[in-house]
């Protein structure tokens, strides 16, 4: 049995093998990407689970515009070695859009290079910024979120954890959850389970988790439609 995180691992294991099983973990459609051809039944060796992060990005645009509703000014940091950044890019555009605001794109894939992202964005001065989904973000959010607190920039995520470490606000499916779930279906291959008997699973609710106390450092005032959304609340 293979365990797969991420679009390229995914992919890469699709490619190397059509009779070991494979249990991937992904943040975008696998039918529409090719991994499966129906999240019901996906025939052939994959199956695991789909998390709808892509989908879900132009949503935490929504999310900084509401925390902050005098913003007037976004930006998008994606990884550009991520093969679904241009879709991020392309539904965050929509959300601004629509909202009449102008969007700027700033891009990194690194360590040295997210520092240089940031730097870029104190001189742009942007009132929100939106963390695009990746691994390596997720990975890297101690430096993410330590940064937006430098650059005095509210941000919005994708997972709990970056909220839990200092993040503004993240609104998206629980990783937690996600890797039970993902554990699961592993546990069920080893048995004997074929991945083509295993629909592929979709996360059924979304957390929103907003650090109150992060709030108040930037001198913002959260507004209690918003608070009584929320599924966490960190004071």
């Amino acid at each position: 049995m293979i365990a797969a995180f991420g679009p390229p691992s995914a992919t890469a294991a699709k490619n190397a093998t059509s009779t070991i099983p494979i249990v991937f973990t992904v943040g975008f459609d696998p039918v529409q990407d090719g991994l499966v051809t129906s999240l019901a039944r996906p025939s052939g060796n994959l199956t695991g689970i789909s998390m709808l992060a892509v989908e879900l990005v132009p949503k935490r645009l929504e999310l900084v515009s509401e925390l902050i509703p005098q913003a007037r000014t976004f930006a998008l940091l994606v990884n550009p070695n991520n093969g679904y950044s241009e879709r991020m890019i392309r539904g965050v555009e929509d959300a601004a859009r629509a909202k009449g605001v102008p969007l700027s794109i700033l891009k990194a894939s690194t360590e040295s290079e997210v520092d240089a992202a940031f730097a870029t964005l104190g001189n742009l001065r942007m009132d929100g910024l939106v963390i695009g989904d990746d691994p390596f973000f997720t990975a890297q959010r101690g430096q993410l979120v330590a940064l937006a607190s430098r650059y005095a920039v509210p941000a919005t995520y994708q997972f709990r954890e970056f909220a839990v470490v200092g993040g503004l606000a993240s609104y998206g499916p629980s990783l937690k959850t996600a890797s039970r779930d993902a554990g699961i279906y592993a546990a069920k291959t080893l048995k004997g389970a074929k991945p083509s008997d295993l629909p592929v699973a979709q996360p059924t609710r979304f957390e929103l988790v907003i650090n109150l106390k992060t709030a108040k450092s930037l001198g913002l005032e959260v507004p209690p439609t918003l608070l009584a959304r929320a599924d966490e609340v960190i004071e």
